[in-house]
């Protein structure tokens, strides 16, 4: 019996072949033709996948480069800050004035833009560092700004640095 099962599926493997040789050149051509065609959108689809990948990973290259670059001016704004609070005749106020306007003309049109706090609100750790706590004074509520110590900076949803402030505990 099992001979004959042997032989049964030699006759099929035969008949296969056979089958495979009698396809006529066109059939032959057809098959191949479709068979380039089912590798060419496989590979086109890896290719446009790869370059929108690239795309998305050079965008961020740049934005990540555009906030490292800002964040190492931003010194120099808090300079010019200190500068103005200490100046003293109103000819070198205005013209220190007239610098940070630029400068935060500059920063608005790489998309940073200051996060505003003022002394009293509510402190909020998503944008804020404590640096320094002070005890409540007279009608004072604690986990407030007690002072802004250097101003901080978004670009878009991130922050870029932090407001580091004093807060009442």
């Amino acid at each position: 019996m099992a001979k004959k099962e042997e032989n049964t599926k030699k006759e099929q493997a035969e008949e296969t072949e056979e089958e495979v040789k009698e396809l006529s050149p066109l059939e032959k051509a057809e098959a191949l033709a479709e068979d380039y065609k089912r590798k060419w959108y496989s590979v086109s689809a890896e290719y446009d996948n790869y370059r929108k990948r690239n795309a998305a990973a050079v965008s961020k290259a740049y934005a990540d480069g555009a906030s490292e670059a800002v964040l190492k001016l931003l010194p120099v704004a808090d300079n010019f800050g200190y500068a103005l609070d200490s100046a003293s005749d109103e000819k070198t106020k205005a013209g220190i004035d007239k610098v940070i306007k630029s400068f935060n003309t500059v920063l608005l049109s790489l998309g940073v833009e200051e996060i505003e706090i003022q002394p009293g609100d509510a402190f909020d750790e998503s944008v804020m560092e404590a640096v320094m706590n002070s005890p409540c004074e007279d009608g004072e509520q604690a986990n407030t700004v007690k002072f802004v110590l250097k101003k901080g900076y978004r670009q878009g949803d991130r922050v870029i640095r932090f407001a580091q402030v004093s807060v009442t505990v």
